[in-house]
């Protein structure tokens, strides 16, 4: 769609205003992964409180992925309309509203529920911080700023397992919450004081119509899904081991939610340093580079557990230890993979940030939900799982960059028309 004069004006005016705080960046994007990492460690502690089965119970994380994955949808499109900051805003407070009705929940059924529209509300600073991001920078710079602002607020979901699990055994589960309703305020108190608009050239048009439309020309470029499905199959090694790991630690080798946190931070020290490296080298190498180390790194970190279970090797290290190994490839991988995906065409940012979360969530929430269902079957089903979609990230990538080459500009900044 040709942009009209009334958008170039906006625009110009928009290139004088100062970027928003690296802070307010990582705050907004770190809510919804604290939220979904600080009450892990409290899953199994849930079950018995409720007397309900573990894969009740794995419903607190799946279907929580799933909100975070459907609202992208809408977030995203609706922001490359009406803007970036009112739809955060909006987002951050049903975050809120969310984590208060879950800290009071009496059944599992409104927890659950409260879960679910915390991760409405949480899927805002996801997705719409990629979205600023993109909209500030070219698509290296992009991947670089990315990875920076990852590293950075990766610190929360890194101690939350730890901070989850003493809440839960000082008080109990509904602790996570109360606390998360507070940060949540915070973010949000800050946004509205600190946050500018960075998106000024809503021209797409067409209603709901322009909307489901911005998504049709994603998905019939064949780059954008190539991007969208390695970031998602990557990224689903991840979830996999937030699903299996507590039940690993706590049923079967009989450790405490404490201790899974303090090793869960190995984890956490891997991703950090993933997405540190992308920061430091994604402009000199390139998206395309990047995104095919992070995914091998991550495969071989995966096969590595397989490997050491398989081999009789039942302890604590065997899965944390090359889950470090898994992280650091994510963090290398999906930055780029995002940065590439949302920048197909630069004015549909928004709209590719949503769809490519969407993916990726989507992914996560059916490998959770698959690992939760088969440790009834298999209790180290989780490292299988883990594996498969490393491997599948590994050939979608080769296979989908070999018959679509990196464009002979070597970015996808040009203007695109729709």
């Amino acid at each position: 769609m040709p942009r009209d004069e009334a958008a170039l004006a906006r625009d110009a005016g928009a290139a004088s205003q100062p970027k928003p705080s690296l802070l307010i960046l990582v705050a907004v994007s770190a809510i919804g992964p604290l939220a979904l990492n600080l009450f892990v460690p409290s899953m199994p502690g849930l079950q018995a409180d409720f007397g309900i089965p573990y894969a009740t119970a794995q419903l607190t994380l799946t279907l929580y992925l799933i909100g975070l994955a459907t609202a992208q949808l809408v977030y995203g499109p609706l922001s490359d309309r009406f803007g970036r900051r009112p739809m955060l805003i909006a987002g951050l407070w049903l975050f809120v509203a969310g984590s208060l009705a879950a800290a009071a929940a009496p059944s599992i059924e409104l927890l659950i529920a409260a879960r679910l529209a915390q991760a409405l509300g949480g899927a805002a600073g996801i997705v719409l911080a990629r979205a600023i991001v993109r909209d500030l920078y070219g698509r290296d710079k992009a991947a670089s700023m990315i990875g920076y602002i990852t590293m950075a607020w990766v610190l929360a979901p890194m101690v939350a397992p730890s901070v989850g699990g003493l809440l839960d055994q000082a008080f109990d589960w509904r602790a996570g919450f109360w606390l998360l309703a507070g940060a949540g305020v915070g973010v949000v108190l800050a946004c509205h004081a600190y946050l500018h608009e960075t998106h000024h050239a809503r021209s797409l048009g067409g209603g709901g119509r322009g909307l489901i439309e911005g998504y049709g020309w994603l998905l019939r470029r064949p780059r954008f899904n190539a991007y969208a499905l390695t970031t998602g199959f990557t990224s689903s090694v991840f979830f996999s081991f937030l699903a299996g790991a507590p039940y690993v630690m706590v049923e079967v080798l009989g450790r405490s939610p404490v201790e899974y946190g303090l090793w869960f931070i190995l984890s956490g020290l891997g991703y950090m340093s993933g997405n540190g490296l992308a920061g430091r080298f994604s402009e000199r190498l390139g998206v395309e580079r990047m995104v095919a180390l992070g995914t091998v790194v991550a495969f071989l970190g995966a096969a590595a557990a397989l490997g050491l279970f398989l081999a009789g090797a039942l302890a604590p290290w065997a899965l944390f230890t090359p889950m470090m190994l898994v992280a650091l490839g994510n963090g290398l991988a999906i930055p780029n993979g995002i940065a590439g995906a949302v920048s197909v065409n630069p004015r549909l940012a928004g709209t590719a940030a949503g769809l490519a979360g969407f993916l990726q969530l989507g992914l996560g929430a059916a490998t959770s939900q698959s690992v939760g269902f088969l440790q009834g079957f298999e209790p180290y089903a989780v490292v299988y799982v883990m594996t498969l979609g490393a491997l599948i990230a590994v050939v979608v990538h080769q296979v989908a960059f070999r018959i679509w080459p990196e464009p002979s500009t070597g970015s996808d900044d040009a203007a695109v028309e729709r």
